[in-house]
C-alpha cells in the first residue's frame, strides 16, 4: 500500500527551520533564504553539476543552524546571544579582530578575564557543539553525508583558523565554502550595498574565504545581487536543482519530531520537553475521540510547539529570577515565532497555527492572541494542558522541577478556575498515569454521564425548556450543560455538536 503524501516537500521544511534561524541571529526574515539564492547563482558560476548545486542548496539554507543551541553557554559569557550574533556576522571571527570583539562583547570582568586565560577556547568549544547538532539534525532529516559535513563546517576557514582546527584548503567542502561567502555577502550587500559586499569579500579572501570562490562574486557582482530580495521563498524553493517528492505523513511526523528535538537543545533543561508534550498530546486525543487528521496536526504542533525559543535571547530562558516586564514581552513573543516559521504550506501553516496556542488559556488570560472560550478547539486546549504539565515536571533555572503528583494538582486547579479545559485536563493526566477527577472520567470526549444526556436530546432538536422537562433540571443549568459540551466537543453550536456526537458515535444517527 502506497504511503500518503503529506503535502510538504523537504525544501520547504528546511526553508522554515532557516527562518528559525534568522531569528537566533538577530536578523531579518529570510536572511538565510537570500543567502542560499546567492550560494546558487555562485554554484551555477562555478557551473556545478545539478548533484553538486543540490548538496550546496541544502547546505546553504541550513548553514548556521546549530548556531543558537546551548544558548545558556553564550548567554553566560556575552549576555544577550543574538545580539552577540548579529553583530559577530559583521566580524572575521580569527586572530585579533575575533579577539578584540570578544572582549568588548564580554558580560563582566569575569568573562574577560577568562576570554584572556583561555584564548577564547570555551567560545570555540561551544560552536563545535553547534556544529555537531546540526550535523545530527541534517542527518536525522534524511540529508546525506556531504550536507552533513557541509553544516558541520560552519565555523571552518580556508586559512584553518576555525573549527575544527586541522581542517583547512580545499578539505573544506564545496558547499560550506560557498556558503560562507554567501552568507556574509547577504549581511554586507543589505547593509553596506553591493560595493560593501565586495570589499569584505576581498578583504577576506585567502583568510576566511577560499580565494578562487572570491572570483565569482568580484566579477560582475551587480548581476550576482539583483533581485535578491524580491520573493525571497518563493525563488528559493522553485530554485530547487533537484526535484524531491513530497514527504510521506510519516516521514513528516518524523522531521518535525527531530526538529522538536533539536530545538530543546536551546537549554539544557528543555531536553525532551517537545517529545513528552507530543505522546501526553496524541495519547489525550485519542482518550477524547479526536478525529484521526485533527490528532495528526496535534502531535505535529506539540512536537514544534517550542521552536520560537530560538528567538528570544537564552538570558531571559536561564534568568534564574522573576522576568521584568520588557523580558516578559520578549518570551511571549515565541508563541508567535513559532506560527511565522511554520506558515506555509498549508499543511505545516495548521501545525504552526496550533503550535502557536500552547500558551492560550480558556479565561482569555494567556498569549500571544488572549483566545478564548470556545475559540480554542479541542487539540488547542489540549496541547496547553500538555505543555503546562510537562513544563512543571522539569527543572528550570528559577525553580526546581515538581513532582508529578504536584503538576496534576495544578493542573486541576487551573482547570477549577477556569484557566484550562477539565476535559484535557483530565485527558493529559490520565495520559501521564494520574488520577482524574471522576465526575469527568470515563466518558466519550471528556462528557459527564448528565451532559452526554443533555447531548443525546440536543441532537434530536430539542429546545432548551423541552431538554429540562425531559430530565427535570432547570433550563438555566441545561444551558450550562450545553456550554460546557460545546467547549469539550470544539464546537460553538447545536449543528456542530450533533455532527461531532455522530462522529464520536455518542448517539445514534
Amino acid at each position: 500500500m502506497a504511503k500518503r503524501a503529506s503535502g510538504v516537500r523537504l525544501s520547504e521544511l528546511l526553508v522554515a527551520l532557516s527562518l528559525a534561524t534568522d531569528l537566533g541571529f538577530g536578523q531579518p526574515a529570510e536572511h538565510m533564504a537570500r543567502a542560499a539564492r546567492i550560494a546558487l547563482r555562485i554554484g551555477e558560476r562555478l557551473g556545478l553539476d545539478a548533484a553538486d548545486l543540490a548538496t550546496l542548496y541544502d547546505v546553504a539554507i541550513l548553514t548556521y543552524v546549530g548556531c543558537p543551541t546551548y544558548g545558556n553557554e553564550a548567554a553566560t559569557v556575552f549576555g544577550d546571544d543574538i545580539d552577540f550574533r548579529a553583530d559577530a556576522l559583521r566580524i572575521d571571527l580569527a586572530g585579533m579582530p575575533a579577539r578584540r570583539f570578544m572582549m568588548s562583547r564580554a558580560d563582566g570582568v569575569k568573562q574577560k578575564l577568562t576570554l584572556m586565560a583561555t584564548n577564547g577556547r570555551g567560545v570555540v568549544e561551544q560552536m563545535a557543539s553547534h556544529c555537531a547538532a546540526a550535523g545530527e539534525l541534517a542527518t536525522r532529516l534524511g540529508l546525506n553525508d556531504d550536507v552533513r559535513a557541509g553544516v558541520q563546517q560552519a565555523y571552518a576557514r580556508w586559512d584553518g583558523k576555525g573549527v575544527p582546527a586541522d581542517l583547512e584548503g580545499a578539505a573544506l567542502s564545496l558547499g560550506a565554502r560557498i556558503a560562507h561567502i554567501a552568507e556574509a555577502c547577504e549581511v554586507f550587500s543589505r547593509t553596506d550595498g553591493v560595493d560593501g559586499a565586495v570589499a569584505m569579500v576581498k578583504a577576506r579572501q585567502g583568510t576566511h574565504f577560499d580565494p578562487q570562490l572570491t572570483q565569482t562574486v568580484v566579477v560582475d557582482p551587480d548581476a550576482l545581487f539583483k533581485g535578491i530580495d524580491e520573493d525571497t521563498v518563493d525563488e528559493v524553493l522553485d530554485a530547487e536543482p533537484v526535484a524531491r517528492p513530497p514527504l510521506a505523513d510519516e516521514q513528516l511526523d518524523d522531521a518535525l519530531a527531530t526538529i522538536g528535538d533539536f530545538c530543546d537543545l536551546r537549554h539544557p533543561c528543555f531536553t525532551g520537553h517537545s517529545r513528552g508534550v507530543a505522546e501526553l498530546v496524541a495519547a489525550a486525543c485519542d482518550a477524547l475521540h479526536v478525529p484521526a487528521a485533527e490528532a495528526r496536526v496535534a502531535r505535529r504542533a506539540a512536537s514544534v510547539h517550542d521552536v520560537g525559543r530560538f528567538g528570544v535571547p537564552a538570558q531571559i530562558w536561564t534568568k534564574p529570577g522573576p522576568l521584568t516586564s520588557h523580558e516578559q514581552e520578549r518570551m511571549r513573543m515565541h508563541a508567535y515565532y513559532v506560527e511565522r516559521i511554520f506558515s506555509r504550506p498549508e499543511p505545516l501553516r495548521r501545525v504552526g497555527l496550533l503550535a502557536g496556542t500552547h500558551h492560550e488559556r480558556t479565561d482569555g488570560s494567556g498569549y500571544h492572541r488572549g483566545t478564548s472560550g470556545a475559540l480554542l478547539s479541542v487539540p488547542a486546549r489540549v496541547l496547553a494542558a500538555a505543555d503546562a504539565f510537562h513544563a512543571m515536571t522539569q527543572p528550570r533555572p528559577y525553580r526546581p522541577a515538581r513532582t508529578p503528583e504536584d503538576a496534576a494538582a495544578e493542573l486541576r486547579r487551573d482547570a477549577r478556575d477556569g484557566r484550562l479545559d477539565p476535559a484535557a485536563v483530565d485527558a493529559v493526566l490520565a495520559a501521564a498515569g494520574q488520577t482524574t477527577s471522576r465526575a469527568r472520567s470515563g466518558g466519550p470526549a471528556g462528557l459527564t454521564a448528565r451532559e452526554a444526556d443533555v447531548l443525546a436530546l440536543l441532537t434530536k432538536g430539542m429546545a432548551n425548556k423541552a431538554i429540562a422537562r425531559e430530565l427535570s433540571i432547570s433550563p438555566k443549568t441545561v444551558g450550562n450543560h450545553i456550554e460546557r459540551i460545546y467547549t469539550k466537543l470544539g464546537v460553538s453550536n447545536r449543528a456542530a455538536a450533533a455532527m461531532r456526537a455522530m462522529q464520536y458515535g455518542l448517539v445514534q444517527a
